[in-house]
């Protein structure tokens, strides 16, 4: 039997104006399932997630349930989905055979757009002195 999600983490690569942009989009929605928005490779996501390949979450988004559960790149766009009241529905389609192409191209569009944004490339890795700040939201 499935392990039920209670709460779910979405690292995210604050470095990356898409991604910060989707956060506070995320932040805005109605959620079903609580998300807490970390920093990928910050100190707060490797204290939460010692045993996460954090160089990983800083190059595809990765979102981890309550219960260990992890999900990377179009699941995990899926599961945030899954989260909020009003996109539900859309996840379930995603997740069908029918629907994974539309969610799997969606994901290979927003990653080239990332690349395209993207600004200067942490060293290392990570954040600087392993902080992460993220813009306020535009007004």
């Amino acid at each position: 039997m499935p392990t039920p999600v209670g709460r779910l983490t979405v690292l995210y690569d604050a470095d990356c104006p898409l991604c910060v942009h989707l956060r506070h989009w995320l932040l805005r929605q109605r959620q079903l399932v609580p998300l807490d928005l970390v920093p990928a490779g910050s100190h707060e996501a490797r204290r939460r997630f010692p045993d996460l390949d954090h160089s990983a979450t800083l190059r595809e988004i990765t979102v981890v349930g309550d219960r260990g559960q992890v999900y990377r790149e179009t699941n995990a766009w899926i599961v945030c989905l899954w989260a909020l009241a009003d996109h539900r529905a859309k996840a379930h389609w995603l997740a069908t055979p029918a629907g994974q192409p539309f969610a799997r191209v969606t994901v290979l569009a927003a990653a080239k757009w990332r690349e395209a944004l993207k600004g200067p490339h942490r060293e290392g890795g990570h954040c600087e002195d392993g902080r992460c700040e993220v813009p306020d939201p535009p007004d």
